[in-house]
């Protein structure tokens, strides 16, 4: 995978979970919170990050930072991606089907969140598995790694693009 500078990207966030977390020790209980952001430039780089801290501003800043060191390219078609792929990470499976212009994103919560960020505005997603936000944002990462741009497979191929489609 291929370093993506976050300087060079004019990045936006968004917050799509905040847990609050116990633990229970001699003297009581210690509070802290867990911030799951995914950032992204709305032009095809995405990326997520999770952060833990005793403030949720500390924990949401940690998060960014863990997001931009973790970006991806999405290869794109128009506004929609080139196939229809299967992510999995751990209970998570989440479809995505590349989807007509026009149509949007008909996707749920984080998979919508990480759609939006990385710019594929036209795309219908299913989530086939567990709906735990951090596995379903890994599984549709992982998804997104997957896919592949006809150029991508012509030259793994050994082929010209235009005998690939036929």
């Amino acid at each position: 995978m291929t370093y993506i500078d976050p300087t060079q990207l004019e990045l936006e966030d968004r917050v799509v979970s905040i847990n609050r977390v116990t633990k229970v020790v001699k003297g009581g209980r210690r509070l802290r919170f867990a911030a799951i952001v995914i950032v992204g430039d709305k032009n095809g780089h995405v990326g997520f990050g999770t952060g833990k801290a005793q403030e949720v501003p500390e924990a949401i800043r940690k998060a960014v930072e863990d997001a931009k060191k973790n970006l991806i390219n999405v290869p794109m078609v128009g506004s929609t991606i080139p196939h229809e792929v299967i992510g999995r990470f751990g209970a998570g499976k989440i479809m995505l089907k590349p989807a007509i212009e026009g149509s949007g994103i008909a996707a749920g919560g984080a998979v919508r969140a990480v759609m939006e960020l990385s710019g594929v505005g036209d795309v219908t997603s299913k989530s086939l598995g567990r709906n735990t936000p951090i596995n379903v944002i890994r599984a549709t990462i992982e998804g997104l790694k997957q896919i592949k741009t006809a150029e991508t497979v012509s030259d793994m191929r050994g082929v010209s693009a235009q005998n690939l489609r036929n």
